[in-house]
This record gives C-alpha cells, structure tokens and sequence, in this order.
C-alpha cells in the first residue's frame, strides 16, 4: 500500500502565441517524448 499523498495538479500556463490554455493542453497532447518545440510546430502548422 502506498503511503504517498497525491501530488497536486499543476495550473497550464496559457499558450505564448495564441494566448489559450487550451492550445498548450493540445501541444502536451501532441507531445512525445518531451519534445514540446517539435509538437508545437506540428500544432501551429494544422492551425495555418
């Protein structure tokens, strides 16, 4: 039995370019391995 509390979840920042919460949770979404410039390109160019 784990004897840890859960940890607390963190606010999402606003996205820098758009300004919406809901492009970052798209870009996490999108995102592999870490690699957040990479799904934000992905993300930004299905917007243009």
């Amino acid at each position: 039995m784990s004897r840890k509390n859960r940890a607390p979840k963190r606010d999402v920042l606003p996205d820098p370019l758009y300004n919406s919460q809901l492009v970052t949770r798209l870009i996490n979404r999108v995102m592999l391995d870490g690699k957040r410039g990479t799904a934000a390109s992905i993300v930004y160019g299905a917007f243009e």
